[in-house]
């Protein structure tokens, strides 16, 4: 099991000591939500943070979840700033600019994921299970951090695993906490990105520890 932290609903003041402090807590891995104003109504981070991480954490992962439907523009941009997961939104472009992107990651050494929104169905991952190395399945509708976990994700993370044969690991995000991780770890969800319940409560380790007793 992983926890990705999402930074979403850090403070920015205070970014590279809660970052910091989740790595000391044992976290690898760190989930950068890029929001354009367009494809989703809110805005957040740009390549130059994924370009400064790098520099400050070397050695942890990053995964950009890209919410745009600027592909052309952005997916080479994260790329050269050294993110090495990169999620693009089924929605966000047509299936033959997907297919391109998708391709475009793998020839440049970038994991490739794929996300799905609440509302899509899950059967369009059929066609994209050679080229992606993770699935992410929205469990709220992308935009804004802190909302609250959709029941019926349970039902959609199982149709997953089964339609990949549970050979490409399932993402989850959106109101993640004790209680829906259990969920989602028992439908069959292997990463779980958190990030108000993390970083909005009274201790970052608290949480952390937590989290990953439930997931034990």
């Amino acid at each position: 099991m992983v926890i990705a932290p999402s930074i979403l609903n850090i403070n920015n003041l205070n970014l590279e000591k809660d970052i910091q402090m989740a790595i000391d807590c044992g976290i690898s891995r760190f989930h950068i939500d890029i929001m354009d104003g367009h494809f989703v109504p809110n805005l957040s981070f740009g390549p130059q943070l994924v370009s400064d991480f790098k520099k400050t954490f070397p050695t942890t992962e990053v995964e950009v979840h890209l919410m745009s439907n600027n592909p052309d523009v952005l997916v080479p941009a994260f790329v050269k700033a050294g993110a090495q997961i990169v999620l693009l939104h089924y929605e966000a472009m047509n299936e033959n600019k997907l297919n391109y992107w998708l391709d475009y990651l793998k020839e440049n050494n970038v994991k490739a994921g794929l996300v799905l929104n609440p509302d899509t169905a899950i059967s369009v991952l059929q066609k994209f299970l050679g080229k992606v190395d993770q699935i992410l399945l929205m469990t709220v509708y992308p935009g804004f951090g802190g909302q609250k976990f959709i029941p019926e994700s349970s039902s959609r993370i199982k149709q997953a695993v089964s339609l990949s044969a549970g050979k490409v690991p399932i993402e989850v995000d959106g109101g993640i906490n004790k209680q829906t991780a259990k969920i989602a770890k028992d439908a069959g969800a292997k990463i779980f990105v958190a990030g108000s319940y993390l970083f909005c409560q009274n201790s970052i380790k608290k949480q952390i520890t937590e989290l990953e007793g439930i997931l034990q």
